[in-house]
């Protein structure tokens, strides 16, 4: 279900939260399931999603579920969060979050390549 929330578009709010465009797929079960874990779970400044990544790159081969949705749902907030700032043309912020949004992919190549 995941791909089919992303495949209908995401979208940052003004709290840096994640919504739907889809406001059915939203609000469905799942749709609810989906955006608490990625809104609850992922942090929503860069400092923040910084500190995150020094704990799962300290993490040596600890690299369980829980650890891996993180990372994948801490690579799509950032994708998100590059885009916004792109939108909004803060080009400092769009850099912070681009450069969080590489270490989170290289963590989990890491992670990926140890198992």
């Amino acid at each position: 279900m995941m791909f089919e929330f992303l495949l209908s578009g995401l979208v940052i709010d003004v709290d840096n939260n994640i919504a739907m465009r889809d406001q059915e797929m939203a609000s469905m079960r799942q749709g609810r399931a989906f955006l608490a874990l990625i809104n609850d779970n992922i942090p929503k400044t860069v400092p923040a999603m910084e500190e995150l990544l020094i704990a799962l790159e300290d993490e040596e081969k600890s690299f369980s579920q829980s650890n891996f949705e993180t990372l994948i749902l801490g690579i799509i907030y950032s994708a998100y969060q590059v885009h916004k700032q792109e939108v909004e043309r803060q080009e400092v912020q769009q850099k912070a979050w681009a450069g969080v949004l590489g270490r989170l992919a290289n963590v989990t190549f890491v992670q990926l390549r140890s198992y």
